[in-house]
C-alpha cells in the first residue's frame, strides 16, 4: 500500500496540469511577468554564461566620470577590468617609478584608487573617511614583528614592514591625504562589501582588517576583541559614511555596490564556517539591497549572484571552493559590460586576459588564515 507522503508529487502533478489546461481562462499578479522573474526559464533553463537581464543598470556611466574602487579581495577583478576597458578609474596613490612593476601588488599598489588595502568591513570603510577628512590626526595603530613596523590598519602593504614609527607615520599621512584627494575628485565609487567579522582595537574601537598575529602584531592579541557586524550596524555604517561625504564634497556621489562571492576562509564565531559564511553573505546582500532601494544614487551589481549560481554547479569556483577562476570573472565582467560598454575597443572587448589575470595577481590576506588551522 503507497503512503500518504508518496502520494504527494502525484497530487501536485495533477494541480499542476490542471492550471496550466486552464491558464487562457485565468489572470492573476504572475501572468504578466517576464522569464526572467520564473526559475525555470530565468535559471534552470538559461546558460550560466549568459544571463539576460539578470542586471538592469539605474544610470548610464558617463565616459567623463572618474571612478573610484574599494572593498574586498573580488573588487580587484573589478577594478582592473574596468581600467582595462577604458573606463577612468582614478589611482590616487601610484607606485613610485623605482619600483618594478611585479612588485606592485605586493606592496599595495594598482589594487584600488589608494594604497589602502583590502577594504573587508563597511566600518573599517567608514573610519577611513572619517580619519581622511578629519583636523585631528589620529595616533597610530603600531604592530611589530623582527624589529619591523607595520601599520595595523593596513597591515599588508609593506611586506616587510617600516623602517620605523616615524617612517610609518609619514606614510599614513601621505596615503590620508590621497584619499581625502580622491573622495573629493570622485564621481563613482565601486564598493565590493567583503565580510561582517571583524577585529577591534579594545582602547580606540578601531577596526582592523586582520587580527593580530596574523601579518604582525603577536604581541597585542590581548589588546583586541571579536565582533561580528549585524544588519542594523552595517546599513547605519554605510549611511553615515555617505553623509559625511556629501558633507565635505558638497555634492552626492555615486556607488556601485557589490558582494564578494568568495567565502570566509575561517571564521571566529565559534560557529561552522559554512554557516559563518552563509550569514556573512546573506546580511552583506540584504544590506547592499536595502541601499539600492532607499538611495537613488546607489546600484547594485549580482556579482555574487552570477558567481553563486546553482546552475553553474560550482565550475566557477576554483578546487579549494573559494577562489573564483578566470572564467567566472570573465561573466561577471561580460554581464557588467553589457549594461556599461567598454569605453575603448581593446581587441578583447571585456575578456578575461588569462595570461595575465590569475589567483596569483589578487592579494587577499584573509587568505593567510588557513596557514592556523591544526
Amino acid at each position: 500500500m503507497m503512503s500518504p507522503r508518496a502520494k504527494w508529487p502525484n497530487l501536485v502533478q495533477i494541480k499542476l496540469r490542471s492550471i496550466k489546461k486552464s491558464a487562457d481562462q485565468m489572470t492573476s499578479f504572475y501572468s504578466s511577468l517576464d522569464d526572467r522573474a520564473f526559475w525555470k526559464s530565468g535559471v534552470a533553463e538559461t546558460s550560466p554564461l549568459n544571463l539576460k537581464d539578470l542586471y538592469q543598470k539605474k544610470w548610464t556611466i558617463s565616459p567623463r566620470w572618474q571612478i573610484g574602487t574599494a572593498g574586498s579581495c573580488f573588487a580587484q577583478h573589478i577594478a582592473r577590468h574596468l581600467r582595462k576597458n577604458g573606463y577612468n578609474v582614478l589611482d590616487a596613490e601610484p607606485p613610485p617609478n623605482f619600483l618594478r612593476e611585479r612588485l606592485h601588488l605586493a606592496y599595495g599598489y594598482s589594487m584600488y584608487s589608494g594604497r589602502y588595502g583590502n577594504i573587508y568591513t563597511v566600518r573599517q570603510f567608514r573610519q577611513l573617511i572619517d580619519e581622511a577628512f578629519s583636523d585631528t590626526p589620529q595616533e597610530m595603530l603600531i604592530w611589530e614583528k623582527d624589529g619591523r613596523v607595520y601599520d595595523a590598519l593596513r597591515p599588508a602593504i609593506e611586506p616587510n614592514g617600516f623602517a620605523s614609527i616615524v617612517e610609518a607615520q609619514e606614510a599614513r599621512a601621505y596615503h590620508l591625504a590621497c584619499v581625502r584627494k580622491l573622495f573629493m575628485d570622485v564621481d563613482l565609487f565601486v564598493f565590493t562589501l567583503g565580510l561582517t567579522e571583524a577585529w577591534f582595537h579594545d582602547a580606540t574601537g578601531r577596526v582592523v582588517p586582520i587580527a593580530p598575529g596574523v601579518v604582525a602584531g603577536g604581541d597585542k592579541t590581548d589588546e583586541y576583541s571579536f565582533r561580528n557586524f549585524t544588519y542594523p550596524e552595517l546599513l547605519s555604517d554605510f549611511r553615515e559614511t555617505m553623509k559625511a561625504l556629501n558633507k565635505h564634497r558638497g555634492r552626492r556621489l555615486r556607488f556601485l555596490l557589490t558582494v564578494s562571492p568568495v567565502p570566509l576562509t575561517a571564521t571566529a564565531s565559534g560557529g561552522h564556517v559554512l554557516a559563518a559564511s552563509t550569514y556573512s553573505k546573506a546580511v552583506l546582500r540584504a544590506v547592499a539591497g536595502s541601499l539600492c532601494d532607499s538611495s537613488s544614487n546607489v546600484d547594485y551589481f549580482p556579482s555574487y549572484e552570477i558567481i553563486t549560481n546553482p546552475a553553474a554547479r560550482g565550475t566557477f569556483f576554483a578546487p579549494n571552493l573559494r577562489s573564483v577562476q578566470n572564467e567566472g570573472v570573465e561573466v561577471v565582467m561580460k554581464t557588467y559590460f553589457s549594461a556599461h560598454p567598454p569605453q575603448i575597443n581593446n581587441g578583447t572587448e571585456s575578456e578575461c586576459d588569462t595570461a595575465e589575470e590569475t589567483g596569483a595577481d589578487v592579494q587577499c590576506e584573509e587568505e593567510l588564515l588557513g596557514a592556523f588551522q591544526k
